[in-house]
C-alpha cells in the first residue's frame, strides 16, 4: 500500500480570514503564563485576588439553586438574561444614582463578550473610534479585529481630559472611557471632566462606551457616578462580575438604550444564543442574600491594604529622580509607572526575571493604540493578588534593576 507523499506529506495552510489571521503571541496570554510562574513575583496579571472570593457564600448558593430550581438551571434560559439578576442590577444601578429597570439591562458572557459586541456594532473597516492614552489592552483586542481607525484621546495626571478633545473626534462611532479606576493607570477623571465628556459627545455626535469593571473597589469615599448620570441617551456602560463575585463565571452587562440593548441581542443570539443559565442563577442568589453589602467591604480592606503597601515600597525603594513617577489610586487594582525617556520597561522587566528575585509587569507599550513605541518607558503593576512580603521584596528587586539604566 501507498501513500500520496504530495498530498499527505505536510499539513495543509488554513485559508484564515483577515481578522482570524494569528496575530503572534497576546500579551494576555504572557501575562497569565507569567502569573502562573511559582519562581517569579508577578505584578502582571490583573486577576483578582482569590483571597477575595466568596467560597461560603457561592457554594450555598449553588446548593440553593439546585436544591429549589436545579431543572431550570440547567436547562436552555432566555437570551437577554435571568430577570432576577437583571432586576438587581438595575436596583443597584439606581441606587448609585442612575435609574435603571430591568429592561436596561443585558447579561453577557463575561464583559469581554461585551467589548467584542461593541466593536461588531459599530466598526466597520476603516470606522473612527476615540480611545484614551493608555488604554485597556482586552478592549484593543476586540476592536482591532475589525479594522477601526483609532484616535487617541489626550489624558494627563488626573485622567482623560475633555478640554483637549477638539474637531477629530466628529464622526467618531464611539469613544471608549474607563472613567474610575482605569486599567492601566489606576485614575478617576472627576464630575467637572464626566460633565464636560458628555458635552464633547453631544457636540461631535459620538457615543459613550464606558467600562466599569473596578467600580466597587474603591478604597475610601465612593466614586463619582456613571457616564450615564450625565448622558444618559447616549451612553452604553459595560459591568462585569468578574471583580466582585468570581471571573471563573464570566458574567457580564449592558446597560444601554433599548435600541442599542435589541441591536445587542440580535448578534449575540448568534454568538451563543444566551449566556450560561447555572452561573446567572447562582449570582442572583448570592447578590440578593447581601453581597454588596456584607462581602464587598472585605474585598475593599484587601485591595486597599495591598495598594498602601506597593505605594509605601515605592516611595521607600524607587531611585529618586524626576522623571521617575506613579499614580496613586484611590481605588481598583492597578498602579503606573513612567519612568526617564530612553529607559525601555521591558528591558527593565528583563533585568528582574534573571536576577535572585525575578519580577514581572505589563510593559506600557501594550496600552496605546497608536505609536506603541513611544511610550516604552511605562509599565502596570498590579497588587492583589501577591503577598505584602513579596510586593516589598519585587518593588526593590525592580528598583535594583531600574538604577542600572539611570
Amino acid at each position: 500500500m501507498t501513500t500520496c507523499k504530495t498530498c499527505c506529506s505536510s499539513t495543509p495552510v488554513p485559508h484564515f480570514s483577515k481578522a482570524g489571521t494569528p496575530k503572534g503571541d497576546s500579551f494576555i496570554q504572557q501575562i497569565l503564563a507569567l502569573a502562573a510562574r511559582p519562581d517569579v513575583i508577578s505584578f502582571g496579571g490583573g486577576l483578582p485576588s482569590p483571597e477575595g472570593f466568596p467560597l461560603a457564600e457561592v457554594k450555598a448558593a449553588a446548593d440553593y439553586v439546585i436544591d429549589t430550581d436545579g431543572k431550570r438551571a440547567l436547562q436552555y434560559s432566555s437570551l437577554k438574561g435571568d430577570p432576577a439578576l437583571r432586576a438587581i442590577i438595575a436596583e443597584r444601578e439606581t441606587a448609585r444614582g442612575c435609574p435603571t429597570t430591568a429592561d436596561d439591562v443585558q447579561i453577557v458572557s463575561g464583559s469581554q463578550q461585551a467589548l467584542d459586541l461593541m466593536a461588531r456594532l459599530f466598526i466597520d473597516p476603516g470606522s473612527k473610534i476615540l480611545v484614551e492614552s493608555p488604554t485597556y489592552l482586552g478592549a484593543l483586542q476586540a476592536f482591532m479585529l475589525c479594522g477601526p481607525e483609532c484616535v487617541e484621546i489626550p489624558t494627563d495626571a488626573f485622567g482623560m481630559n475633555p478640554d483637549l478633545m477638539g474637531e477629530e473626534c466628529r464622526g467618531a462611532r464611539f469613544a471608549y472611557v474607563m472613567p474610575t479606576f482605569q486599567n492601566p493607570t489606576g485614575l478617576t477623571i472627576s464630575v467637572e471632566r464626566r460633565k464636560k465628556l458628555a458635552e464633547k459627545a453631544r457636540e461631535y455626535d459620538f457615543w459613550l462606551v464606558e467600562d466599569n469593571p473596578y467600580g466597587e473597589l474603591y478604597y475610601g469615599d465612593e466614586p463619582p457616578a456613571s457616564m450615564r448620570a450625565f448622558c444618559p441617551e447616549r451612553t452604553i456602560t459595560l459591568g462585569t462580575m468578574s471583580k466582585v463575585l468570581a471571573p471563573g463565571f464570566r458574567l457580564g452587562y449592558i446597560i444601554a438604550p433599548k435600541s442599542v440593548l435589541d441591536a445587542a441581542a440580535e448578534m449575540k443570539q448568534a454568538m451563543d444564543l444566551h449566556t450560561a443559565t447555572y452561573t446567572q442563577l447562582v449570582t442572583a442568589r448570592v447578590l440578593s442574600q447581601g453581597l454588596f453589602e456584607e462581602h464587598l467591604p472585605k474585598v475593599r480592606d484587601i485591595y486597599r491594604s495591598q495598594a498602601k503597601v506597593m505605594l509605601d515600597a515605592l516611595d521607600e525603594y524607587m531611585p529618586k529622580h524626576p522623571e521617575i513617577t506613579w499614580t496613586r489610586p484611590e481605588g481598583g487594582m492597578f498602579i503606573w509607572l513612567t519612568f526617564p525617556k530612553g529607559v525601555d520597561a521591558s528591558e527593565v522587566m528583563k533585568k528582574t526575571l534573571a536576577s535572585d528575585v525575578p519580577v514581572g509587569f505589563v510593559p506600557g507599550e501594550a496600552f496605546y493604540a497608536n505609536n506603541p513605541k513611544d511610550h516604552v518607558n511605562t509599565c502596570r503593576f498590579s497588587f492583589v493578588t501577591v503577598p505584602a512580603e513579596k510586593i516589598v521584596a519585587g518593588v526593590k528587586s525592580v528598583a535594583e534593576a531600574l538604577k542600572t539604566f539611570l
